[in-house]
């Protein structure tokens, strides 16, 4: 697949679902409590979207076909959790992944949140996977490398004592959900596609407490942490431009 450069209005469209992801996001992040249903974020986006005449890039994506319009990963859950009639309990460190394709384009965010009373350990993870977020976007301007970005987060979680996932990465951005080029949260410093004005990418670094090997659920969505150990998640669409990246997914 060819990498594309989005023009000035393609951006603002994009602009435009990033904000729509961002507010809704924000709305579940707000109805996080414990005894909350996981089903109930999808009830949610499914009324949101709706009221707002977005689609959710999420249902039906893929093979076999995404049953939901959000993921929920709890845990050890690292991504692509399917929300069900799970509760959130106190403590929890829950993920959640949302998308919208708005005029024909594709915003994409992420975000992690300790629900209620959670450990001074568990909300380092979360804080360490945010801060690797903006340090890849730090990283990502006309003229570096897909390189600079991976190891930008990667140099950082390491260091921080966690692990960073390999097998999935983060990606192109446009008329499509995935597009070129991936973007690894691991690499070498001026390695990888050049980057160049007018590219959206997604920047999404997902940090395991333990190590960074994954297993696939059953159901062939939910990706886990092959050691059992908690995970975070976090992630914005942004456009590259010759200074500081456009983070389109803000509200």
């Amino acid at each position: 697949m060819p990498i594309v450069v989005k023009s000035r209005d393609e951006i603002s469209i994009m602009r435009e679902a990033g904000r729509h992801v961002a507010e809704v996001l924000q709305i579940l992040r707000d109805a996080l409590r414990p005894g909350l249903v996981e089903v109930e974020l999808d009830e949610i986006v499914r009324r949101e979207f709706k009221k707002r005449n977005i689609i959710p890039t999420f249902l039906g994506y893929g093979n076999p076909p995404y049953p939901a319009t959000v993921c929920v990963s709890i845990n050890d859950e690292i991504v692509h959790g399917i929300p069900g009639k799970r509760e959130i309990n106190d403590g929890d460190v829950v993920s959640i992944d949302l998308g919208c394709t708005y005029k024909g384009f594709v915003a994409d965010s992420a975000l992690t949140v300790g629900v209620g009373d959670v450990s001074a350990e568990k909300q380092r993870l979360i804080d360490v996977c945010e801060e690797s977020l903006r340090r890849g976007i730090e990283a990502a301007r006309g003229g570096a490398r897909v390189g600079d970005i991976g190891h930008a987060v990667q140099a950082y979680v390491e260091g921080e004592g966690f692990a960073i996932v390999r097998e999935y990465v983060g990606h192109g951005v446009g008329r499509q959900m995935h597009e070129d080029p991936q973007i690894p949260n691991y690499g070498n410093p001026g390695t990888g596609t050049t980057l160049r004005p007018g590219m959206v990418i997604a920047i999404e670094p997902m940090v395991n407490a333990g190590t960074w090997r994954t297993r696939k659920d059953d159901d062939d969505w939910t990706i886990r942490t092959l050691d059992g150990s908690l995970s975070a998640h976090f992630e914005h669409t942004l456009a590259i431009t010759e200074g500081t990246a456009q983070v389109l997914t803000l509200p």
